[in-house]
């Protein structure tokens, strides 16, 4: 192809690059619409400050439970997948920068045959030799958008991947802190059973000792000591519990099962100032939205891309190199040969593969962006059951306090009404279940309240900053 030619190409194409932003080919990408005014139930008096923004260190103030969650954050074999998942990313968007520009292959080669012939009077068979040096020079003029497009989505996946590892983080951390405190709440559970324990052994030895004064029978003796054994029973089931519980945060902190070092449930300090923010801030500050949202944009790009193939592509190659029959003169000016082609390819025949395309990318993109609604929607509906949890664990709180009072009171009057034979041993038994009871489910009020808050942490977004 001459000159000539390759400058009408070059012309055509610009002209058409010219009149393309009226056709609008590619479009610009605008994030979905999702809707957050009332996004959190029964919040009152919202403001910007979020507890999503302070720093996980500053919101677990427990430094044994902190060593954890650095210990999570080194070692944790999820995040060390989410960032394998940023390195392929990361491949992939140099490889789509990559297509921009020409590709480049450099072709040795040699050639020897044999040819037949008459020389200086007789007939031989004589070798030819070719000894040749090329390059081929590619280029596709990405005159629709075609590669831009594959570029911004690959982009797209890369940021995704980044919101992907905060989010695989913030999981991380609160799944740490919720067994964490599940610990402290099966240590203190233990500590208590123990305690009762300890409590029925000695009502057993009252109820032997009023049985030698005929004060009660052998019923009331063996319904002790069956009391007792109902309680101590429990204790394996326990320990068992912490051992399993242990066992997975040193999973989630990437070591060998082993013993958790740990403080008590009764020194744990609550932050009551629960502070929400706006509920639009989810979308800057979850990552699991933010995720979300760049599923949409890469889909999204991926219309454009789609869009692309039904336009003609427009390449340019180019091939040159030294052709000799010799070695020594291979190099010489006159062994160069060379020659640069331009065409347009125009899909004919593919049009149904081009619509099925794009097709497929509008409704990918179609589906993404309900996802992306439905999940900042789920978030909003985790805040609020956070929210309600918390408080819920807060009224029960108040009123478990007063109602453990009332079952240590019963419990104490029964066991010297019992010595003086006023009451039965069943009258004992029936307080000093309730007061067994009321403890324990005591410490589940303190674990909901601690659980709670460590929900609504994640929930808006907090322990990746």
């Amino acid at each position: 192809m001459n000159l000539k030619i390759l400058n009408k190409l070059v012309a055509i194409a610009a002209t058409v690059i010219i009149i393309l932003p009226s056709c609008k080919l590619r479009q610009a990408y605008v994030p979905p619409v999702v809707k957050t005014d009332s996004l959190y139930r029964g919040v009152n008096n919202i403001d910007t400050t979020s507890m999503a923004n302070i720093p996980w260190k500053q919101m677990f103030k427990d430094e044994k439970l902190q060593a954890l969650l650095q210990q999570g954050i080194a070692n944790n074999y999820d995040l060390k997948i989410a960032v394998t998942r940023i390195k392929q990313a990361e491949a992939n968007l140099r490889q789509s920068k990559a297509a921009f520009l020409p590709t480049v292959s450099v072709e040795p080669q040699y050639t020897k045959q044999k040819t037949s012939g008459a020389q200086g009077g007789s007939l031989g068979i004589f070798p030819n030799n070719l000894y040749e040096l090329s390059g081929t020079a590619s280029w596709e003029i990405d005159l629709w958008g075609k590669l831009k497009g594959a570029n911004k989505a690959a982009l797209a996946s890369l940021l995704q991947s980044y919101a992907y590892r905060r989010s695989v983080q913030t999981q991380m951390i609160a799944n740490i802190a919720t067994d964490y405190y599940n610990l402290l709440a099966y240590d203190k559970q233990l500590a208590i059973t123990r305690q009762t324990v300890e409590s029925y052994k000695n009502d057993v030895e009252t109820n032997q000792a009023l049985k030698k004064a005929n004060r009660v029978n052998e019923a009331s003796v063996a319904q002790s000591e069956a009391n007792r054994y109902a309680v101590e029973v429990t204790i394996p089931d326990l320990q068992n519990t912490i051992n399993q519980t242990e066992n997975a945060i040193c999973v989630l902190t990437g070591r060998q099962p082993g013993t958790i070092e740990r403080d008590s449930l009764d020194v744990q300090k609550v932050d009551t100032l629960l502070q929400t923010g706006l509920p639009a801030q989810l979308l800057s500050n979850r990552p699991d939205v933010q995720e979300a949202e760049y599923n949409v944009r890469y889909y999204f790009e991926q219309i454009n891309v789609a869009r692309a193939y039904f336009y003609p592509s427009l390449t340019i190659t180019a091939q040159g190199g030294w052709q000799s029959a010799t070695v020594g003169t291979l190099f010489n000016t006159a062994s160069i040969f060379g020659n640069v082609v331009a065409g347009l390819t125009q899909p004919i025949l593919n049009h149904g593969l081009n619509n099925q395309r794009l097709r497929v990318a509008k409704a990918q993109y179609d589906e993404y962006v309900l996802t992306f609604q439905q999940t900042v929607l789920s978030a909003g509906q985790e805040v609020s059951n956070a929210l309600y949890s918390y408080q819920s664990a807060k009224n029960k709180i108040t009123t478990r306090t007063l109602q453990m009072d009332a079952w240590k009171r019963s419990v104490d009057y029964n066991r010297l009404l019992l010595k003086g034979g006023y009451v039965t041993y069943t009258d004992v038994l029936t307080s000093e279940q309730g007061y067994l009871s009321a403890q324990l489910s005591s410490v589940n009020d303190r674990l909901q309240q601690l659980t709670a808050i460590v929900t609504l942490y994640q929930s808006l977004g907090g322990g990746w900053k």
